[in-house]
């Protein structure tokens, strides 16, 4: 069996915790809260007087669950399974799985269904949810089946990206950022195809049907659409969304083939390889030239700040992510000026943003998430390697270790905080943002990515295994940005009075808060922070609803004293409690 010994492994042998069962009854428990609060919403906001009021409830829930269900899976699949199978390299025991007898088909197969077994069995979860609301009427069967089928074939496609990139590269945060930056190009990708940048139509197929069958975000939207019978060019296939289906398992056959023909070629890494080459004795006169000790760099006062910035910290491939990122702003920013030149194109769908501010999301997303995975993984590697160990005992102060990591994080993010601020600044030049609403954006893009970055270094500092820290770290991350985006959506969707739709959300709510207390707060139960956590889901309700009345002034007020709170909660206990929050020590014994 080609699985064998490595899932095996990973799945008998590694125990689970009880967050490990919490989080996946806490996701199943979120999407039967969605159905519950959209239901209550619904009842207050009109009467349902027949059959037909129900179908449409149902499509209309059955739309928002869809494509929330699949940015999960695609997310956690593919950051999950690159964390995975970066902790084995991190901690050395891939190398000691390569010395065995195993196949390359069993390290790279084993090691990515244990990790994707996770997601998988969350899709597969939810499919009773899923039936349950064809009862209601407005959705069938076949729905729900292509629905999971598209969320299923994308989170084996973004799993086998995640563990190709992760067996490529050595260092943690090149995978997970390279993982991200190639899922945004993919759904990109998609939307350049549907704009008709290469033309309206190909073999007969238009556009909007390749971009369906190429980009997971327009298929499964078209997968919850209804299903209607057509005879296409090409059969079966020519239908867009099994076109999909289609392309993600051939692009994970592609990338796991690809996988196991290189995983021994690339690991050991070529790095790794030229230390050890390195540090052999010199022989020749040449070598013992090179060998002989050259002038030594003067180190800044604060060694930590001094490693993140003046050496490769991070691996010296870390130029490929910002290589990739600015791709990723070329593309917004082009879109921006096709916009500028033509307004009209931008017209669409009803939103809540203009037009002109819609390159601006995925930029900042982007840069949210690419932040707070290099704040988690700053720490994870350090733990991994027994470095953080060694940091421990020497005379440096815990304020010298968290603001030297700290700005060592937001040094090598410098481009994913200060490119979106550009294209703020571009549109405020154009006059399509005013000079108050400018501010408002710069100042909590700001407050947002201190908040990101000390959410890293917090779940690195409490968790002690990797994968678990960058699960809590990018999962809070994800969720919290996940939530806005649903709330936002069913807001809109069943408008009603703002102060009803608070008593429809406030389970929604209470459970936000309880999660991100059992996140933030397994080792240091302190009062601010369960404050931050239960204070900062009503605070985001908030935050939506002051958005969408066009209270701006509110909105900005409430989000940068929350969130800034909330900063501030995990980083005093991260400086004056540091043996309590890395764990070398426990409340009781203080």
């Amino acid at each position: 069996m080609l699985v064998g010994p490595v899932f095996t492994r990973e799945v008998t042998t590694i125990p689970r915790s009880w967050r490990f069962y919490f989080s996946r009854a806490l996701y199943v428990a979120a999407l039967f809260g969605l159905v519950a609060t959209a239901r209550m919403i619904l009842s207050g906001s009109q009467e349902v007087r027949s059959l037909g009021d129900l179908a449409r409830f149902g499509s209309a829930v059955f739309a928002v669950l869809a494509p929330l269900q699949l940015a999960v899976a695609v997310a956690f699949a593919a950051l999950l399974t690159a964390a995975a199978v970066s902790q084995e390299k991190d901690r050395r025991t891939f190398d000691l799985m390569l010395m065995t007898n195993l196949t390359n088909a069993e390290l790279v197969l084993g090691k990515l269904f244990s990790s994707i077994l996770g997601v998988l069995v969350l899709g597969v979860a939810a499919i009773p949810l899923l039936m349950l609301i064809t009862l209601l009427g407005g959705i069938s069967y076949v729905q729900v089946a292509r629905v999971v089928g598209v969320t299923l074939t994308a989170a084996l496609a973004a799993g086998s990206l995640g563990s190709m990139l992760a067996l490529w590269r050595e260092k943690t945060f090149q995978s997970l950022a390279l993982a991200a930056l190639l899922l945004v190009l993919w759904l990109l990708g998609g939307e350049l195809i549907a704009a008709g940048l290469f033309g309206p139509d190909c073999w007969g197929i238009t556009a909007q049907q390749w971009a369906i069958g190429l980009s997971p975000a327009r298929a499964i939207m078209a997968a919850a659409e209804p299903l209607f019978r057509t005879e296409t060019v090409f059969g079966w296939i020519g239908d867009p969304v099994n076109l999909f289906m289609l392309v993600a398992c051939g692009l994970a056959v592609v990338l796991n083939l690809w996988a196991i023909a290189r995983v021994r070629v690339w690991n050991p890494a070529q790095e790794t390889r030229l230390d050890a080459a390195s540090t052999r004795q010199p022989t020749s006169d040449a070598d013992q030239a090179a060998a002989r000790p050259t002038k030594s760099r003067p180190v800044w006062d604060n060694p930590i700040l001094w490693r993140e910035i003046r050496t490769w910290a991070y691996g010296k491939r870390i130029l490929l992510i910002h290589v990739a990122y600015l791709i990723v702003f070329a593309l917004c920013a082009a879109a921006l000026f096709a916009l500028l030149q033509d307004p009209a194109s931008g017209q669409g769908h009803a939103t809540l943003l203009p037009p002109a501010a819609r390159p601006l999301v995925p930029l900042v997303l982007l840069g949210l998430v690419l932040v707070n995975a290099l704040a988690v993984t700053s720490l994870t590697s350090e733990r991994d390697l027994k470095a953080l160990d060694l940091l421990l005992v020497t005379d440096l102060t815990p304020k010298e270790i968290i603001f030297g990591k700290l700005g060592g994080i937001w040094y090598n993010a410098k481009e994913m905080i200060l490119m979106p601020l550009l294209l703020g600044g571009l549109l405020w030049w154009h006059g399509l943002m005013g000079t108050e609403q400018l501010v408002f954006f710069a100042v909590t893009l700001l407050v947002m990515n201190a908040f990101v970055a000390i959410l890293g270094i917090h779940a690195g500092m409490t968790y002690a295994s990797s994968r678990t820290a960058v699960a809590v770290s990018l999962g809070t991350v994800l969720f919290l940005l996940l939530g806005i985006a649903v709330c936002m959506r069913m807001m809109l969707a069943f408008q009603t009075s703002f102060s009803y739709q608070l008593q429809a959300f406030l389970a929604f709510i209470l459970g936000g808060g309880i999660g991100l207390y059992v996140a933030l707060g397994p080792r240091n139960r302190s009062a601010a922070i369960g404050y931050a956590s239960f204070g900062a889901p009503f605070a985001t309700f908030f935050v939506i609803t002051s958005f969408i009345e066009g209270n701006m002034g509110a909105a900005f007020l409430v989000a940068v004293a929350t969130y800034g709170f909330a900063t501030a909660a995990m980083l005093i206990p991260a400086i004056d409690e540091f043996d309590v929050a890395t764990g070398r020590t426990s409340a009781r014994d203080l």
